[in-house]
Formats: structure tokens, C-alpha cells, sequence
């Protein structure tokens, strides 16, 4: 009785221990393939929102590569949650990069659009680099608020890049050029180089229905980015005022010299 005790205990415990062994091995499986899987969402998601285009001039006279990015908030969260996992940043670091980065896109008050050219042969000038994009949002037409200068200067054999900014606000109404939107088109002039003047404008295209801003405007970057508004919003008012309080002064001595000489007319 004592032996049958024995080996039935000896096969539970090694019941047990194989039962612990296909446990921890799908562990392992399950968190080296979560942070993989991860990244391949993101890495989905960034490209989703880039666009690229390629022209040639004859043989060897100049080939030019095109790639636009649109810094939708789907395509914002995306690429913060790749620089944190590539980077292993803690919390603080990645609201520290996301807040940085919403900064520079200033998306408060503009449209915002990564580019950049790959050139080989024959240089491309594209000075004045402004003159040569629209975005229709709708049916309005934009044109460029700020842009990377550099793109003023020849590209030579090199690849290039840099930001392009639209205004997102009208500026008599203050509507956003983005409200109930479904496409934004991004056009380039064909003349702009000799690897497009045969086929044209070229476009990029986006569908930005399913973006939603809203996801933004969470964490301790949002609120940072709150508090630089609200204080800038503070310094703005501030200015009014003195302006106000000077142009009240100038009201107040006026009303005093003309009662002093009213006073001085009616004793006479």
C-alpha cells in the first residue's frame, strides 16, 4: 500500500511539473510575440499614412522619388508608441517626446505633412518651394503657411526632407478646414521637375474619416500642451489691456481738457 502511495505521488508531481513546463513555455511564446505583434500594428499604421510616388526623365537624366507623410493623430500615437518600445522609455520619457513632438507640429494651427525627395541626375530646383503645392480640404484650396527653407535650394544627387505646414483655421471665421472633410489632397506641380512635366500635377491622397484628433488630448502631454496655450492665451490678453488702458488714458486726458475749457468758456 505504502509503494502504490508512492508512485502514484511521484507521477502527480511529474503530471504537475510538465503541466508548469507548457504553462511557462506558452508564457514565454505569448510575451515575445505581444511586443512583436505590437510593433507590427504600428509599423502598419505609419505606413498607412505615408504615400509614395516615383518619376523618371528619359534614361539616366533624373529619376525622383516623392514620399509625404500626413501627421494624422492615428499616424502621431503610432509613431510615439514605436520610438517608446524601440527606445524602452519609461512613461515620463514618452509624454516627454510626444509632448515635444505636438509642439513642433503646432497642430492647434495648422495642417502639418512630412516631406521628402530622393534625387539622382539631373538636380531639382524648387525654388520657391511654396509656390509649387496646394491641399484642397474639400473643396477649399490651401496653401502653405510655413516650410522647411532648405527645400529652397538645389537637391543634388541626395535625399531631402522636411516640414510643410497648412492653416487649419479660416481665417475670417475661424472654422476649422478640416470639419466634416472625408479627403484631403495634397498637390504637387508638375512643372516642378523635369521627371514630372510629362505626367503632370502629382497627388496624394488621404482618407481622414476614421481620424480622430480627440485621442490626443489625453496625458500629461496634452495638459503641458494646455498649460504653453493658456499662458500664451494670458500674455495676449495682457497686451490688450495695456493697449486698451493706453488708448482710456488718452480718453480720460481729452474729456478733462475739454470740461476744463467748457468750464472756462461758461465763466466768461
Amino acid at each position: 500500500m505504502k509503494l502504490l502511495t508512492e508512485n502514484l505521488w511521484k507521477k502527480r508531481k511529474k503530471t504537475l511539473f510538465c503541466v508548469a513546463a507548457a504553462a511557462l513555455c506558452c508564457l514565454c511564446v505569448l510575451g515575445g510575440a505581444a511586443p512583436a505583434s505590437a510593433a507590427g500594428i504600428a509599423e502598419r499604421i505609419l505606413n498607412s499614412w505615408s504615400k509614395r510616388a516615383e518619376f523618371s526623365a528619359g534614361e539616366g537624366i533624373q529619376f525622383l522619388r516623392i514620399r509625404v507623410t500626413y501627421y494624422s493623430a492615428e499616424y502621431i500615437e503610432a509613431l510615439v508608441r514605436s520610438e517608446a518600445e524601440k527606445n524602452l522609455w519609461t512613461q515620463a520619457e514618452e509624454e516627454n517626446y510626444k509632448y515635444n513632438l505636438l509642439r513642433r507640429l503646432n497642430l492647434d494651427e495648422t495642417i502639418a505633412f512630412h516631406v521628402e525627395f530622393d534625387v539622382t541626375g539631373a538636380p531639382l530646383h524648387l525654388q520657391p518651394f511654396d509656390r509649387h503645392l496646394k491641399l484642397y480640404a474639400g473643396r477649399t484650396v490651401l496653401e502653405p503657411v510655413d516650410y522647411d527653407r532648405r527645400f529652397n535650394f538645389a537637391i543634388r544627387g541626395e535625399r531631402r526632407d522636411g516640414m510643410v505646414q497648412f492653416p487649419r483655421y479660416a481665417a475670417g471665421t475661424g472654422k476649422s478646414h478640416l470639419d466634416g472633410v472625408r479627403e484631403l489632397r495634397l498637390v504637387m506641380s508638375g512643372s516642378m521637375s523635369q521627371a514630372t512635366t510629362r505626367t503632370g500635377d502629382v497627388r496624394f491622397v488621404w482618407d481622414i474619416t476614421g481620424d480622430d484628433p480627440s485621442v490626443l488630448g489625453t496625458g500629461s502631454a496634452a495638459a503641458r500642451l494646455e498649460l504653453d496655450r493658456l499662458i500664451r492665451r494670458l500674455d495676449r490678453l495682457k497686451d490688450d489691456r495695456g493697449a486698451l488702458q493706453t488708448q482710456l488714458d488718452a480718453i480720460d486726458k481729452e474729456l478733462a481738457e475739454i470740461d476744463a475749457r467748457v468750464d472756462e468758456l461758461q465763466r466768461q
